[in-house]
């Protein structure tokens, strides 16, 4: 039925599938597969960066992947957002486990600047983030999006940039919000990004959100800081094969 579905409002609204560009769907199942259709699992890059959490990523960026990606963060493919949030929610899941007693997940995206979310005319990071807090809650894991990271400086454009000069750009960029160190204590806290490449970003994010819970910067004292995305570079994965 759901591929009826489909060819319908291909027929009417005819679109390209963003994976691979099959008519008439705006996902094929294949590319759906290579987001979905595998577990979730630890990703390391190399060097790993001193307050880089554990990561868990559901899928490599290569081929339909990176491309599902780039045409919800740059085309303004919206309709991705629901199964980059399942993607990102099966990550979440292998790296946070059962939240117990601790609370619900308090999934905090990681933020883009301000004039790339004006030029986009969205935020893609938390666009999936609520998204895939709604699958966690629809799987029965009580789960939320909290938005409680900004940039407290301007930072220059990452691409081009290696792992080095990632971590001098993004010292000391991100800060958690006001207020925001109370909503960080009700819940278990899983950074969540779209893409790891050298683990920078998470890496800042983690040492930030450390700071206002005022455990001196580091990610993991109190037990509830992971992170998770939907994809990483192959290389992140190669290391985990062993």
């Amino acid at each position: 039925m759901r591929g009826v579905w489909r060819e319908l409002s291909g027929l009417v609204l005819p679109v390209a599938c963003a994976g691979c560009g099959r008519p008439r769907t705006e996902l094929c199942l294949v590319c759906e597969a290579a987001l979905c259709g595998v577990p979730a699992r630890p990703v390391r890059p190399s060097p790993r960066p001193a307050t880089l959490p554990p990561v868990c990523a559901a899928a490599p960026y290569e081929n339909a992947v990176r491309a599902v990606l780039l045409a919800h963060k740059e085309r303004g493919a919206l309709g991705l957002a629901e199964v980059l949030g399942r993607a990102l929610a099966a990550s979440v899941r292998a790296v946070a486990g059962r939240p117990g007693d601790a609370g619900p997940l308090l999934l905090v995206p990681v933020p883009s600047a301000r004039a790339s979310t004006a030029a986009r005319g969205h935020d893609p990071v938390r666009r999936i983030a609520r998204a895939a807090a709604r699958e966690l809650r629809r799987t029965g894991l009580p789960a939320r999006a909290l938005p409680v990271l900004r940039q407290r400086r301007a930072v220059a454009d990452q691409s081009g940039l290696g792992a080095r000069q990632r971590r001098v750009n993004l010292a000391g960029a991100l800060e958690v919000t006001g207020g925001g160190e109370r909503l960080l204590r009700h819940g278990g806290v899983v950074l969540v990004d779209d893409l790891l490449t050298t683990g920078s970003t998470l890496a800042e994010a983690a040492r930030a959100v450390g700071a206002g819970l005022g455990d001196g910067g580091r990610p993991d004292a109190h037990g509830v800081c992971r992170a998770a995305v939907v994809a990483a570079s192959p290389s992140a994965f190669e290391m985990n094969r062993n």
